[in-house]
């Protein structure tokens, strides 16, 4: 499809794509069906907005976001497994699923003061975030999480929601999506972590492939540490030489 989802870009057709399947949780199917390269492909045709919602909630924001647009196609990138559709009701501290209209949004702001540390994701991979999120909050570690369905509505923001979601002074920062992390490294910047496959795939059930290749709490937290250390290192080394 390639070649029409390019043609509908350059004319700014509003059509509407709608894939499945969109990463290594198709587990059996092996790596032939495992789009591990696609989304960072997508992403650099011109003028084609990605959408990778994280629940049933986005999914509906974003549609609706989608038929505002009638400059140009977008393509939504949807999981194959079923998501958990997540609770946003008062109290559980995560944000409303408006925020997908931006393209990114603080899903839950970290606990305890300002945040140390930001774990960006993206579908099926925004529940992981959460938990990693659980994991470095029980250990003092303020973890804002950012759901950024969409890079390209969130690049077309101005420059104040943009620093309000990702702060340039916070350079702890991981990024977590099933594919190769080209397109994160922008956001995750020097200090940043990447969680993401840079090979093809395998067959396994999908929650053994997750596992095997990283896509879990503890990794993305191990993750996040690692960019705390850096980042640490840094200050420290600069402090030596003033």
């Amino acid at each position: 499809m390639r070649n029409a989802v390019r043609m509908s870009a350059l004319m700014q057709l509003p059509v509407t794509y709608v894939w499945t399947h969109d990463s290594i949780g198709l587990g059996e199917d092996g790596p032939t069906h495992q789009p591990v390269e696609h989304l960072a492909a997508l992403r650099a045709i011109p003028g084609l907005d990605v959408v990778r919602p994280g629940d049933a909630n986005e999914t509906s924001v974003a549609w609706r976001a989608v038929l505002e647009h009638t400059d140009r196609p977008a393509g939504f990138c949807l999981s194959r497994q079923n998501l958990p559709v997540l609770d946003r009701s008062a109290g559980t501290g995560l944000a409303s699923a408006d925020g997908v209209a931006r393209g990114g949004y603080i899903l839950a702001e970290g606990a305890g003061g300002e945040p140390t540390v930001i774990v960006m994701a993206t579908g099926s991979e925004v529940q992981i975030a959460l938990a990693a999120r659980d994991i470095l909050q029980d250990e003092g570690i303020p973890t804002r999480v950012v759901s950024m369905p969409c890079v390209e509505w969130f690049a077309g923001q101005d420059a104040s929601y943009q620093e309000e979601v990702l702060p340039p002074r916070i350079r702890a920062r991981v990024s977590v999506e099933a594919g190769v992390a080209q397109p994160w490294h922008v956001f995750t910047g020097d200090f940043g972590e990447c969680v993401s496959l840079e090979h093809f795939g395998a067959s396994a059930s999908y929650m053994k492939l997750y596992e095997e290749f990283g896509f879990t709490a503890e990794h993305v937290a191990a993750a996040a540490r690692s960019s705390l250390a850096r980042l640490s290192t840094a200050k420290n080394a600069r402090s030596e030489e003033s």
